[in-house]
């Protein structure tokens, strides 16, 4: 089971992403990274605007302006990024119990808090081990595997009937 991560969290992760690729080639326009990572563009200006306040990123106005990163990818983690979204300690919440008032052992304890307590340690350790660099090393070494990849051959190459 995979933590789940509100969208406004993905999409800032994958925009602060596509601004590390194109590090270097000047400031990115919204459209251009709404476009590469498949993010409503509305909804990602208002993110680029909020993650302009952390100081992760910066922006130029203008014909020629966009937005780029503040600091080198190295430099940045996914828990810098959710830490300004989120709080301090977001991670993800008890799966059992939506709201506390309804849970059944709210006010006695629960069972399970230990174990959610552990699992939120452990996904805080992942996102800030992984800086958006570690992203785009990962990006690169995936694109190899599938470029060394040989096509898969289709019945027709095979002389098999369709």
């Amino acid at each position: 089971m995979v933590p789940m991560t509100p969208k406004k969290n993905q999409y800032a992760l994958r925009a602060v992403f596509e601004l590390a690729k194109r590090r270097g080639e000047g400031p990115t326009k919204i459209s251009d990274i709404a476009r590469a990572q498949v993010i409503p563009a509305r909804f990602l200006e208002v993110i680029l605007n909020k993650l302009k306040r952390s100081g992760l990123i910066e922006s130029k106005r203008g014909f020629t302006g966009g937005y780029f990163l503040s600091r080198p990818p190295d430099t940045i983690t996914v828990g810098d990024i959710m830490r300004f979204l989120d709080g301090p300690t977001a991670a993800m919440a008890c799966a059992a119990c939506t709201e506390t008032s309804s849970c059944p052992s709210h006010r006695r304890g629960c069972a399970f808090s230990a174990m959610w307590n552990r699992v939120n340690q452990a996904v805080l350790s992942v996102y800030n081990d992984t800086t958006i660099q570690d992203l785009l090393d990962n990006d690169v070494h995936l694109k190899a595997q599938r470029r060394r990849r040989p096509p898969r051959a289709s019945a027709r190459t095979e002389g098999q009937r369709l």
